[in-house]
C-alpha cells in the first residue's frame, strides 16, 4: 500500500477515486508540528533557531500516521502547493524519518485525474527554499507576538496582540477613518449645455470642462451665474470631431485577490463565506449523479498565467459555441504585477465540459454562483476584444470649452459572457448627431448643478483586499485571515459592510506609530514581503532576514518598555456608589468599550453598564431638531451621540455637540477627542 498525505480532508475522496486501489490517502488537517503556544521557542542568540513540537491535539494522529507509514511501500507528501504546504511536508518528513532530498514531494495544482497521476509519477525533493521562506515568516510572527503583545497589554488593555501585516492593515483602515473625520466638503458647480444641430430639434448634452485651456473650477452659485451669463452671449462652434474604433480589452483570468473582490462585490458574499466556497470548488463538490468532483484549479495564486493546454481547451470551446470571430488569432497574454510568485496558474475551470448550465440544480447554489463567475471570467480572458465606435466632440464657446463623448458597441467580443463592471454600459451617449468641424450649434438650455466634494469612502472587505494587493502587503493566502483577525480582536467592526476601526483599534495604531515607525510603515512591510520572496526564489538565508528585522525591532521595543507612557488612562470617578460594598464606582474600559466598575476591584467585582441617558454636562441639544441628545453605543461598544427623537430625527455624530455656540457665526461647536488631545471646532465649514 502506498501512502499519500494531504492537508484538507475535503479532497480526500476525489484524490482516492483518481488514484484507485493500492493507495491510501490520509489528511493531516493542516499543521501537525509548530512552535509551542506556551513558550517563545526561538533561540535569539543562536541564529534564531526555532524549537518545534507536535501540536497537542495532533499527537494521537501522529501515532496513527507513524503506524501507517511503517507499513507503506512508498510515501508521498502531497500537501498544498504553496509555502505553507511545503513546510507541512517538511515537518511530516521529519516526523516520519524521511530526508528532505528524498523523492517524496508531490503537489496537485488541480484535483483531476491527469494532474494527479502526472504528479504522483514524478515526485521531487522538498523545496527547502520554500520551507525557509515559511520559517522566516513564522519566526517573525512569533517574535512580534511574544515581544510586542505583552507590551500592548500593559500599556493599553489586557490580552491585546499585534502582527507584522495585520497592524499595517489596521493602520490603513484607521488612516482612512481619520481622513473621513477631517474631511471638509467644498462646493463646486457643473454646467451642462443642451445643444441642437441646426435644423434639428433633438438636443444632446455637452459638459463644460475648460476655460482658457485650463480645467475649470466653479466654486459657488455666484460664479456659476457669471459663467452662464458669458456663455449665453457666446457662439457655440464645433472645434473638433474624433471618430475611432476602440478595443474593450479582455479581463485577465482571476487570481486570488480579484476573485475575492468580485465574489464580495458581485455575489454579495462575505470574505469568510467566499474562502469556504472557493476551497470546496478546489477540493471537490457533490454533483448529483457523479459524486465528488473538483471543479477549479488551486485557489491561492497571484499569477495570471494559463497553461497552453487550457488555452487550447478554451479556444476549441469558444469556436464551437460562439464562432471563430470570438477566438483571437493569437492567445491573449497578461502581464503580472511586481513581486508575483507565479508558482501556479490563474484560477480557472479544470474542464469546460462542466458548464454552469450543465450543473444547475445538481450542486449547491452558492457554489454554483461562484463557479459561474470563475467559468465566465476564464472564457472572457481567452476571447476576442469587444469593439466600439467612439465619438468625441469638443465645442468652443468663446474662451470656454465643452466636451461630449459617445460610444456604440459594434462587436460584443468577450462581453458576450462577462461584464467587467456592474456599471458597464455597452453604449453611451449615442444620441450625438453627425457633426462637422466649424459647425455652429444652437443652445436650448444651460443647466447649472450644485455639487459638493465627497469624503473618502470607508474600506469594505473587497476594497481592503485590493488595497493590500496594490500596496504589496501580505500574500494571497493571508488576505482573508488578516482581515478576520482584525474583526475577531475587535480592532475593527463591520457597519453596513464597511470596516470601521474601534476606539481600541485607533489606540493600538496610535501607540504602535509612536514607538514602532518601521513596523507601521507600509513600504517597510511591502519590502519585507520582497525579502521573503528572496528566500524562496534566490536562496537568501532566512536567518539574515529575521536578524535584520530583529536588530531594529528590539531597539524600538526597549525604548517603548523604558517609557512610562500608558494609554490606559486613570480610572475616573463616576459619582455612583457601589451597591455591594459602598465604595466609589469608576469608569473602566473593557473589550466592548467603557463600563462602570467598583474601585475596590478585585476585592469587589461589581460592574454596571453605562447609562445611555447619562449626558456630560457640556453636551448640547440636537443641532437639527433641538431634542435632547443621548450618549449611545454601537454593537461593539463605540460611543457616539444620537438624537433622542430617533427615528424621526436621525442625527448622529462621533464627536460631541456642545452647549456652547461659535462666537463668530453662532453655529454649533463640536468636540473631537482622542487619548492625547481634544479639538473644538465649528460645524460651519466656512468658519475658520
Amino acid at each position: 500500500m502506498k501512502l499519500v498525505l494531504i492537508e484538507g480532508p475535503g479532497k480526500r475522496d476525489s484524490i482516492k477515486k483518481y488514484l484507485g486501489a493500492g493507495y491510501e490517502v490520509f489528511a493531516t488537517k493542516g499543521h501537525i508540528r509548530d512552535l509551542p503556544p506556551a513558550k517563545f521557542a526561538v533561540d535569539i542568540t543562536h541564529g534564531y533557531k526555532p524549537t518545534y513540537e507536535i501540536i497537542a491535539d495532533k499527537r494521537k494522529m501522529v501515532k496513527e500516521l507513524k503506524e501507517k507509514a511503517s507499513n507503506a511501500e512508498a510515501i508521498y507528501l502531497a500537501t498544498d502547493p504553496d509555502r505553507e504546504g511545503e513546510a507541512i511536508a517538511w515537518h511530516l518528513a521529519h516526523i516520519l524519518g524521511l530526508k528532505p532530498d528524498d523523492l517524496v514531494r508531490t503537489a496537485f495544482n488541480e484535483i483531476s485525474r491527469p494532474a494527479i497521476l502526472a504528479s504522483i509519477s514524478n515526485p521531487k525533493p522538498i523545496n527547502m527554499d520554500l520551507v525557509n521562506a515559511q520559517q522566516a515568516r513564522r519566526v517573525l510572527d512569533r517574535i512580534m507576538g511574544y515581544k510586542l503583545s505583552p507590551l500592548l497589554s500593559r500599556k493599553i488593555r489586557n490580552k491585546l496582540s499585534a502582527g507584522r501585516v495585520q497592524s499595517v492593515v489596521l493602520k490603513i483602515i484607521v488612516d482612512r477613518e481619520k481622513a473621513i473625520r477631517d474631511f471638509v466638503k467644498e462646493e463646486y458647480w457643473n454646467i451642462t449645455a443642451n445643444l441642437l444641430k441646426q435644423g434639428e430639434n433633438k438636443a444632446f448634452k455637452s459638459e463644460l470642462t475648460h476655460y482658457n485651456n485650463k480645467k475649470i473650477n466653479i466654486p459657488n452659485e455666484q460664479e456659476a451665474k457669471r459663467v452662464e451669463s458669458e456663455l449665453n452671449a457666446s457662439t457655440f462652434v464645433v472645434d473638433s470631431v474624433k471618430r475611432t474604433v476602440v478595443d474593450g480589452k479582455t479581463p485577465a483570468p482571476y487570481i486570488t485577490s480579484s476573485l475575492q473582490q468580485d465574489a464580495i462585490k458581485k455575489l454579495k458574499m462575505t470574505l469568510n463565506s467566499y474562502t469556504k466556497a472557493a476551497q470546496s470548488l478546489y477540493e471537490g463538490v457533490e454533483i448529483e449523479g457523479e459524486g465528488k468532483v473538483a471543479l477549479v484549479t488551486y485557489i491561492r495564486t497571484d499569477s495570471v498565467r494559463v497553461a497552453p493546454e487550457a488555452q487550447n481547451m478554451a479556444k476549441e470551446y469558444i469556436i464551437d459555441n460562439f464562432g471563430e470571430q470570438y477566438a483571437p488569432k493569437k492567445f491573449n497574454v497578461y502581464g503580472s504585477k511586481k513581486n508575483v510568485q507565479d508558482a501556479h496558474e490563474a484560477i480557472r475551470p479544470i474542464s469546460l465540459k462542466y458548464t454552469p448550465q450543465s450543473l444547475a440544480g445538481r450542486m449547491d447554489n452558492t457554489l454554483l454562483k461562484l463557479y459561474t463567475l470563475i467559468f465566465n471570467r476564464f472564457l472572457a480572458s481567452q476571447m476576442s476584444c469587444a469593439k466600439y465606435d467612439s465619438l468625441t466632440v469638443e465645442i468652443k464657446a468663446g474662451d470656454y470649452k465643452f466636451k461630449s463623448n459617445g460610444k456604440a458597441l459594434i462587436f460584443d467580443g468577450y462581453t458576450k459572457v462577462f461584464s467587467s463592471s456592474d456599471e458597464d454600459e455597452k453604449s453611451s451617449g449615442i444620441n450625438i448627431p453627425n457633426l462637422e468641424q466649424g459647425e455652429v450649434l444652437n443652445v436650448s438650455k444651460l443647466d447649472g448643478e450644485q455639487k459638493f466634494t465627497k469624503p473618502p469612502v470607508r474600506f469594505n472587505e473587497s476594497t481592503i483586499v485590493k488595497e493590500m494587493e496594490d500596496k504589496g502587503i501580505g500574500r494571497p493566502a493571508t488576505y482573508a485571515s488578516t482581515i478576520m483577525t482584525l474583526l475577531n480582536r475587535d480592532y475593527v467592526v463591520k457597519e453596513e459592510k464597511n470596516l470601521v476601526p474601534t476606539e481600541l483599534g485607533e489606540k493600538v495604531t496610535e501607540y504602535l506609530e509612536t514607538y514602532f515607525t518601521n513596523l507601521m510603515n507600509i513600504k517597510f512591510t511591502a519590502e519585507m514581503e520582497e525579502h521573503l520572496d528572496e528566500v524562496e526564489f534566490k536562496g537568501k538565508k532566512w536567518e539574515d532576514i529575521v536578524d535584520e528585522f530583529y536588530k531594529d525591532f528590539i531597539v524600538h521595543l526597549n525604548e517603548a518598555e523604558r517609557n512610562s507612557q500608558s494609554m490606559k488612562g486613570e480610572a475616573q470617578p463616576s459619582g455612583i456608589i457601589c451597591d455591594k460594598c459602598g465604595a466609589m464606582m469608576v469608569y473602566r474600559e473593557g473589550k466592548f468599550g467603557k463600563f462602570i466598575a467598583c474601585s475596590n476591584y478585585p476585592s469587589c467585582k461589581n460592574t454596571q453598564n453605562i447609562n445611555q441617558d447619562e449626558a456630560p454636562a457640556e453636551m448640547g441639544d440636537c443641532p437639527i431638531c433641538n431634542s435632547p441628545l443621548q450618549v449611545k453605543r454601537s454593537k461593539k461598544g463605540n460611543v457616539f451621540y444620537g438624537c433622542s427623537n430617533y427615528p424621526k430625527c436621525t442625527f448622529a455624530s462621533w464627536d460631541m455637540p456642545l452647549k456652547e455656540k461659535c462666537t463668530k457665526c453662532g453655529q454649533p461647536l463640536y468636540k473631537h477627542q482622542t487619548s492625547k488631545s481634544e479639538k473644538i471646532y465649528c460645524a460651519n465649514k466656512e468658519c475658520k
